[in-house]
């Protein structure tokens, strides 16, 4: 199984979500190809509601806590409600290009 796959099935049995998508965005950074430790993750649960921010990424980093230990280096967060992403009309923001590395 892929460090992607896994990280939505985790993610998923833990969350329940209503909408869940793990992208790996390993190829925009200066790594091997076939890389996966770079991610952009999008969550919306009932779980996240009436809690902040922090205590979501909290919560999925907990989740991850192995993985972030060993080959998952970034993730990025989406983490919503069902009402937010309803009032979002299911988008989140783009991942902004890699800064570093020298990647040209």
């Amino acid at each position: 199984m892929s460090l992607q796959q896994h990280i939505e099935q985790t993610l998923s049995r833990a969350l329940s979500p209503e909408f869940i998508e793990v992208i790996n965005e390993s190829g925009n950074h200066n790594v091997p190809p076939g890389s996966e430790s770079h991610f952009k993750v999008t969550v919306v649960s009932d779980r996240f509601v009436g809690q902040r921010l922090i205590q979501r990424h909290r919560t999925v980093n907990e989740l991850l806590a192995d993985e972030l230990a060993g080959p998952l280096h970034a993730l990025a967060l989406h983490t919503l409600s069902p009402e937010e992403w309803f009032e979002r009309a299911g988008q989140v923001a783009a991942s902004p290009p890699c800064m570093g590395g020298g990647k040209s």
